[in-house]
């Protein structure tokens, strides 16, 4: 089976698999096939958009069933947890919709609002409007990206192959830095964190939900 045969096939899933578990490379990437007309651009949108949702979701229900448990031997959500607290107090709404364009927030933001009193109907109708947004500016830049190269390459698909590995090289280099910059706030974290592992959170306007009736 070639390349473009298993692109074709497993295109779609790949991508909803790859946005779920927060990858945004495979977005480009497979932008750039459907730029290339291996794959549709409004199913790639699609699949985009419905990982998205599933993955926040997920997490969100996480957070809301099993939130202090899952985080009180994890001492880097927590880490982060403070963080989104600090964004969601100052922005609310704008952090709502737009915490997917934040790299390395989008699993715990989900998670933390989870954490809270907010509404489930409140985050799903401001989820569905951040991914939808989310999904269609990764699609249009992937797009975009491979209009971009065909400008520069006059054959553009001598090369499409290496271009396809090289997005993804480039994102599984990213990931793997993300990864030891983790570890390395993991020390951290765990070097400050209270000695009866208890994660520290205050009752804000974000965590009762008070932000909803402003």
């Amino acid at each position: 089976m070639s390349v473009e045969q298993l692109i074709s096939q497993y295109g779609y899933f790949a991508l909803f698999l790859g946005v779920f578990l927060e990858g945004e490379t495979v977005v480009i990437a497979a932008a750039f096939a459907a730029h290339q007309g291996y794959l549709k651009m409004p199913w790639v949108i699609a699949a985009t958009f419905l990982g998205s949702i599933a993955g926040d979701h997920f997490y969100f229900f996480l957070g809301r069933t099993k939130g202090r448990a899952f985080v009180r031997n994890r001492p880097l959500w927590q880490l982060k947890i403070r963080k989104v607290q600090s964004l969601l107090e100052s922005h609310p709404r704008l952090a709502t919709v737009g915490f997917r364009f934040l790299y390395g927030l989008r699993t715990v933001t989900p998670f933390a609002l989870g954490m809270s009193e907010t509404r489930t109907s409140h985050f799903v109708v401001f989820d569905i409007i951040g991914a939808f947004f989310w999904s269609l500016a990764a699609g249009l830049f992937g797009f975009l990206f491979g209009s971009a190269l065909e400008a520069l390459f006059t054959d553009i698909r001598e090369y499409e192959r290496l271009i396809l590995v090289g997005i993804l090289a480039i994102g599984t280099g990213i990931w793997i830095a993300y990864q030891i910059r983790k570890r390395r706030l993991r020390r951290i974290a765990a070097l400050s964190r209270p000695h009866d592992g208890k994660v520290q959170t205050n009752k804000s306007r974000w965590e009762t939900g008070e932000w909803r009736r402003e």
